[in-house]
């Protein structure tokens, strides 16, 4: 039997890619209502991040074993989800240098960003070998 068996099909990269893409836009609105209600949401963050930071892990982890068995995977640059990343926790320090007393920014987000940045690192230094050695 040639071709992609079913199980393939159903967890395909589309697939991790949708699904970090919905967990991206829940977890930035997650943390900007968090902003907005002063940290009333900040329990919920614990979990969410975690999803999160699993399928980012999962999605780029695919996407980089796909590339080393030159696969096609096309272009979803990592660096968007960093750059908004980075946009939203510097706003996010800015308001609470601003808002001292009334907000703080959760280390769940902090955190979140950090591991972003490090997959994205992984990633790139991934795909500089791949190129290297192709």
């Amino acid at each position: 039997m040639t071709g992609k068996s079913k199980s393939d099909r159903i967890f395909s990269i589309d697939i991790w890619r949708y699904l970090v893409n919905f967990w991206t836009l829940v977890i930035y609105i997650i943390v900007v209502a968090d902003f907005f209600m002063r940290n009333s949401l900040v329990e919920f963050l614990g979990p969410i991040c975690a999803i999160y930071i699993a399928l980012l892990a999962v999605y780029t982890t695919q996407k980089e074993f796909e590339r080393w068995h030159d696969e096609n995977i096309g272009k979803h640059p990592g660096e968007v989800y960093v750059i908004v990343w980075t946009a939203l926790i510097v706003v996010l320090i800015v308001l609470e240098i601003i808002y001292q007393e009334s907000y703080v920014l959760p280390s769940e987000a902090f955190s979140t960003y950090v591991v972003v940045m490090g997959i994205l690192a992984i990633s790139r230094r991934s795909k500089a070998n791949y190129c290297r050695i192709k």
